[in-house]
């Protein structure tokens, strides 16, 4: 799968959809766009600032626009991206509920630290092979078919 096609399988076609399997490329693809958009709205908010937050003065109007944008931006992007990762711990076989509880725990000191680092592992873990009680291997279809089975 590639950006393009996770991209818009996350933002159009599983915007909210919390059941079935995703990909490690699909949830990492998704990623990466919503961080790189991220960088690329607070990169010209803070540049077209001029340093006059750094300095305690009012921000310029036109940085507070990128600001804004910025915001809704991740407003925007948060149920999708809640969506991707309950369906990126089904491929692992794991219950949406570890995603509240990563949450949760990250609120505790030293061990939000740590469940953060295992949250990160387990969405590069490789998913479960066929199929499991989330539904049917998502790389297994049509045009992923093995050709020489």
């Amino acid at each position: 799968m590639g950006f393009k096609e996770a991209v818009r399988t996350v933002l159009k076609e599983k915007y909210a959809t919390f059941q079935g399997r995703a990909p490690r490329s699909e949830f990492w693809w998704f990623v990466l766009f919503v961080t790189l958009v991220g960088v690329v709205l607070m990169g010209l908010a803070f540049a077209l600032d001029g340093g006059r937050m750094m300095q305690g003065r009012d921000p310029n109007a036109l940085s507070m626009i990128f600001f804004g944008l910025y915001a809704i931006f991740y407003l925007a992007v948060l149920i999708p991206g809640i969506a991707v990762s309950v369906r990126r711990l089904h491929d692992r076989n794991m219950s949406g509920w570890w995603y509240l509880g990563m949450i949760v725990a990250s609120f505790i000191p030293f061990v939000g630290i740590i469940a953060s680092l295992a949250f990160l592992v387990i969405m590069c873990l490789k998913g479960t092979d066929g199929e499991n009680k989330y539904g049917p291997d998502p790389l297994k279809g049509p045009a992923n078919a093995e050709v020489f089975s």
